[in-house]
């Protein structure tokens, strides 16, 4: 118990000296606590070089709010926090990216697409697609063709649900253009 006691008394003299600018200081702190971070990484997911990731953004997570940090409490599970949360996005992220692709090598044709779209009118709608910006072509992609959620669609794209709505509907409209335009035989496929 007195060890434990010296360590947090160290460490809170540490964590001071960090908030300071003392990068010695902090790498110490790093160095004490680097090997129970990874190892609750890798408890977690299971592979070496992703919790070697986690553990590096643990460490500048928790680097970066040291300010906010109450020097008070054990610096431990707080750090180990951290490590559980990044390794549970991460494993979300994954699980995400896995379904992703494994819906999109299911599909029979390039393009899910409704029972009334033959198979030439399917390689016509993407060549339409194909000629939106990327950002419109990815959201598109993403949520018609590969039936994902405007929600799972903000994961794979990093950005708020709302801003996949407006992106779409432009998109959509832009699509639109593109198919009155050059490829009038599939308008009513879009309507």
């Amino acid at each position: 118990m007195a060890r434990s006691g010296t360590m947090e008394t160290a460490n809170k003299t540490l964590i001071q000296q960090a908030r300071q600018g003392d990068t010695a200081a902090w790498e110490l702190l790093v160095r004490q606590h680097q090997e129970a971070v990874f190892r609750l990484a890798y408890l977690l997911l299971h592979n070496a070089a992703d919790a070697e990731d986690v553990a590096q953004e643990t460490f500048v997570r928790a680097f970066l709010s040291l300010e906010r940090f109450d020097a008070e409490r054990p610096l431990r599970p707080w750090l180990l926090q951290i490590s559980r949360n990044l390794s549970k996005n991460r494993l979300r992220s994954l699980s995400r990216y896995w379904s992703m692709v494994t819906r999109y090598w299911q599909q029979q044709e390039p393009v899910a697409i409704p029972d009334s779209v033959n198979g030439n009118e399917s390689a016509r709608l993407w060549r339409a697609v194909q000629q939106l910006r990327p950002n419109a072509q990815e959201v598109i992609y993403l949520r018609y063709f590969l039936e994902l959620s405007e929600a799972e669609t903000a994961v794979a794209l990093n950005i708020p649900p709302g801003t996949v709505k407006s992106r779409l509907h432009r998109a959509l409209r832009q699509l639109k253009g593109v198919i009155e335009a050059d490829f009038v035989d599939l308008k009513e496929v879009i309507e």
